[in-house]
């Protein structure tokens, strides 16, 4: 942006007094106005170009009530599905001409979910995406009583009405159903934390899977995401390994577990076959390649920002969850005898 030789930006006035209009034609060409002619438009437009203004953005949304910013309420912005989900809603609204600020939120604290929303709303969002694993982060979301629209990527049934997700649970019994036609039968499962929506969801969709197939269960064990954690607990399963495979909450866990398989001597998926779920970018460089559930991040940024803006080009809104899709590597193989 250029400054004048006393240093000052131009302003919306100094459009106006070049190109011979008022400053209310001047706003009206920057909103696209339809009462203003073609050739008027032009002339505000070219001195514009000229004096490379770019209009204020928080005066403009106090004209216009539109900030061009959606709001994001996030809880683990640093776990992969929720940084690549902001990652993809950021490409998205940028691709509808919007900005995207983010609030970092401590979900066990509900002074800071309405911080974190407040600190939102104080910018003047169009609209709010909340990324929030825990099912009270949505308890305290109920009671704001929110008027702008608002999207919760989560998949519990807790407000259907705002609700978008991938179905964690399909994934689930994708990833189980897949480890069953290989022949295995004793099958643990390694889950997230358990007040994280998408770790009961997965949760539920092994045990739903197992069932349906009419094969016994043992208790999931409850984890942390870490490979840490999925080293550890692979060390413990193995003390006594009456397993032939494991359907791993994500990949980071699954990389911890191959871990402590191989320490054991056994071998992946000779002995013991992994499936994991997310399809982090490393996971088709593990030592075998991963088995995984893949999540069509970019369509969920873009349904999302749809949700919240509208449908470009007059199109109808795609509806219901996203389904994920099992991609197949080198981590899985037919059940030992």
């Amino acid at each position: 942006m250029s400054d004048d030789a006393t240093g000052r930006r131009p302003s919306i006035r100094d459009v106006a007094r070049l190109a011979g209009v008022s400053h209310q034609t001047v706003s009206r060409v920057m909103n696209n106005h339809p009462s203003i002619r073609p050739g008027t438009r032009d002339r505000v437009q070219q001195v514009m170009t000229e004096l490379q203004y770019r209009p204020n953005r928080a005066a403009r949304a106090l004209v216009t009530s539109r900030s061009q910013t959606i709001g994001i309420l996030s809880s683990s912005s640093t776990e992969y599905g929720p940084a690549s989900s902001i990652a993809a809603i950021e490409a998205a609204a940028r691709s509808r001409g919007y900005w995207v600020s983010t609030a970092n939120i401590e979900p066990r604290e509900p002074e800071s979910i309405t911080d974190g929303i407040a600190h939102l709303m104080a910018q003047s969002v169009e609209g709010l995406v909340v990324i929030a694993p825990q099912v009270r982060v949505f308890r305290v979301l109920a009671a704001q009583h929110l008027d702008i629209p608002y999207v919760t990527l989560q998949s519990t049934g807790l407000d259907e009405q705002h609700a978008l997700s991938v179905d964690q649970s399909a994934g689930a019994r994708l990833a189980t159903r897949h480890l069953i036609s290989l022949g295995h039968r004793d099958i643990y499962h390694l889950a997230g934390p358990q007040d994280w929506i998408e770790a009961e969801a997965r949760m539920r969709g092994f045990l739903e899977e197992m069932g349906a197939n009419d094969i016994p269960t043992t208790a999931p064990i409850l984890g942390d995401w870490t490979a840490e954690f999925g080293y550890y607990a692979g060390r413990e399963m193995l003390r006594v390994p009456d397993f032939t495979a494991v359907f791993s909450s994500n990949d980071q866990m699954a990389l911890g577990l191959m871990h402590a398989i191989r320490d054991e001597g056994l071998d992946v998926p000779r002995d013991i076959s992994i499936v994991g779920f997310d399809d982090i970018p490393e996971s088709a460089h593990f030592w075998p390649p991963l088995t995984t559930i893949r999540q069509d991040f970019p369509e969920l940024g873009r349904r999302c920002v749809e949700l919240l803006l509208g449908p470009e080009d007059g199109m109808e809104p795609l509806a219901g969850a996203i389904l994920p899709e099992l991609i197949v590597r080198g981590s899985t193989g037919p059940a030992r005898r």
